[in-house]
């Protein structure tokens, strides 16, 4: 932050934001001026330090100041508890040499970034919310290829004056999911007292 405070400060003086960064305590404040003429900066001003903490680049993370874009910081480290599925998972997100991302990327119009537990996107509404989906899809064990062909077969019926109307379930991929079959516990039954009798059992 210390490296790119600057650049920081001079993007956010544009807009009529002042920013201060405080090193003592490690972290970065952001507050309105005289000359702020959008009350909805200042979140996007938080946003995009945040966007910066978490490792974008700030030539992505300034493009947040812009009025169509937005930005979803997913948080992926709360769905899978176990630390080798989850690796495994996230590395399936991002592909071999990261072109599951940038396919992704290029369907969504987002920058996306995945570093740590969590997954940084930069991007359109439209385009973020589809992000989102691919992401919690695939660490609950969805491939995002499924999700990836989908977004593609969309894109072709869109062009479709015929086929804008109907329903595009029938063109869509199916999602198969592997639940292995797992053996039932045994119901160990304690006896009770009442159970008890002093009796033989009868004889037929």
């Amino acid at each position: 932050m210390k490296e790119y405070f600057p650049l920081i400060k001079r993007a956010l003086e544009k807009e009529g934001v002042k920013a201060e960064l405080d090193l003592a305590k490690g972290s970065i404040s952001v507050s309105t001026t005289k000359k702020t003429y959008d009350p909805f900066i200042i979140i996007k001003a938080r946003d995009m330090c945040k966007l910066i903490s978490r490792s974008v680049p700030y030539e992505q993370a300034v493009k947040v100041l812009e009025d169509e874009i937005s930005c979803d910081v997913i948080k992926i480290g709360r769905i899978v508890r176990n630390k080798e599925r989850f690796i495994k998972r996230r590395q399936r997100l991002v592909g071999p040499k990261g072109t599951t991302l940038k396919s992704l990327e290029l369907l969504t119009n987002c920058y996306i970034l995945v570093h740590g537990q969590t997954v940084s996107a930069i991007g359109p509404h439209k385009g973020l919310q589809q992000v989102r989906r691919v992401v919690e899809d695939c660490m609950k064990n969805i491939h995002p290829v499924y999700n990836i062909k989908s977004l593609m077969i969309k894109r072709e019926l869109m062009k479709d004056e015929k086929l804008k109307g109907e329903n595009w379930d029938r063109f869509l991929p199916k999602v198969k999911r592997n639940q292995s079959k797992r053996r039932k516990p045994r119901q160990i039954r304690h006896k009770s007292e009442n159970d008890y009798t002093p009796f033989p059992p009868p004889i037929d």
